[in-house]
């Protein structure tokens, strides 16, 4: 019984966390500590979490695609540091040892929390300065660069990816925040798959309950998609970052 009340936990954790993601960012903090609550290793943890969000990512890129197709030179350009720093970001992981990884989840779930609770102020001075938009060359450069390292660190754990493309994408000019966040979407999507077939292939993913949290974050991705140009994110990024908050303390508690 208590089994089947856990994974009908996690079912709900994955819908929440893929619908969390298109509209504010932060699903792992939820999905992540799930796994781990349940019962399952951290590194095993964070892989069957990649597993199991990013098909959300890709339902949430559908769900975007009619903003995405006016920015779709910029997204091909990323693609490629998107695929390339998940790839090597997921491949430190496997190399990681578990009990070296347990000592670094806390920070890194701290970090994303941060990240998450900054995401209001820079979307405001993104907003602020809309109308100054120019994809410059230079811009370019320096944005593919910076989005290498943001997927290398997406590829190894994941949480705040979103916060921290949209860095990527204001050093390249970019100011429409709708736009950006558009298109940060099928970028994780890419980073996530990345990981996720590298961890697959390395034996890493816990399978049937990556495939039950699938399912629920391809509802919650698809219906946040939908959802979020008529959803006010702010409610609820103080509820994730609260949330990020407690969990970071209670795995440094654990770690340490």
């Amino acid at each position: 019984m208590a089994d089947s009340v856990g994974l009908i936990g996690l079912f709900f954790a994955g819908m929440l966390a893929g619908g969390i993601n298109s509209v504010a960012g932060g699903g792992t903090l939820i999905s992540f500590p799930s796994l781990v609550a349940f019962g399952e290793p951290e590194i095993i943890s964070n892989a069957t979490n990649t597993a199991a969000l990013w098909p959300g990512s890709v339902s949430g890129a559908v769900g975007y695609r009619k903003d995405t197709a006016i920015q779709r030179s910029l997204l091909l350009m990323l693609a490629v540091p998107s695929f390339i720093g998940g790839l090597m970001g997921a491949a430190i992981l496997v190399f990681t040892t578990p009990a070296l990884f347990n000592r670094v989840v806390p920070f890194l779930v701290l970090f994303a929390t941060l990240m998450l609770a900054s995401q209001d102020v820079i979307s405001r001075r993104l907003r602020r300065s809309s109308g100054d938009e120019h994809v410059t060359t230079a811009g370019r450069i320096w944005g593919t660069i910076f989005q290498f390292f943001v997927a290398a660190y997406g590829g190894y754990f994941g949480a705040g990816i979103g916060i921290l493309m949209l860095g990527s994408f204001s050093i390249m000019g970019l100011r429409d925040i709708h736009k950006m966040n558009a298109m940060k979407t099928p970028l994780a999507a890419i980073i996530n798959l990345t990981a996720f077939v590298f961890f697959a292939y390395k034996g890493l993913v816990a399978w049937y309950l990556a495939l039950l949290m699938m399912a629920g974050a391809i509802i919650g991705g698809y219906g946040g998609a939908r959802l979020a140009k008529h959803v006010n994110p702010r409610p609820l990024h103080f509820i994730i970052v609260a949330i990020g908050l407690i969990v970071s303390a209670w795995f440094f508690l654990k770690a340490f």
